[in-house]
């Protein structure tokens, strides 16, 4: 079984709501807070099918309040909008880093076919926010 990327720093921008976390493989992404939140691993969001899965609305100025190890292999993200369930592990976010761009587009376009307007937030970039 080939070795998967760990993280080596993980650090929240509260005011620009992103987190940045850096691999050892070299990769760094900065993923914002609505995206890790309506992409949350929790079977709350993501349901026991891709039928059953949530689709989240409203989740725009989400940020993070607490980030918990779980072990090893994950952490388990708090959320002010009261979300705490589901475990971030390391291939689930090395995945969500990787794959940003089509998973955002795709999310995207679910709330469009379902008639929803996003709120766009006033994003700040995350250098020098802390």
């Amino acid at each position: 079984m080939a070795q998967h990327p760990h993280p080596v720093d993980i650090k929240v921008h509260q005011r620009s709501r992103f987190l940045d976390i850096a691999f050892d493989d070299g990769s760094l992404f900065s993923l914002p807070c609505e995206y890790l939140r309506v992409y949350s691993p929790s079977a709350e969001t993501r349901g026991h099918s891709p039928a059953t899965a949530k689709l989240e609305r409203g989740k725009e100025r989400v940020t993070i309040t607490k980030i918990e190890p779980v072990g090893q292999y994950a952490i388990k993200i708090h959320f002010d909008d009261g979300h705490n369930s589901g475990l971030y592990d390391w291939v689930y976010l090395y995945n969500l880093g990787k794959h940003h761009n089509e998973l955002w587009q795709a999310y995207l376009e679910k709330l469009k076919a379902v008639g929803y307007q996003r709120q766009d937030p006033d994003l700040i970039p995350p250098d020098g926010d802390a």
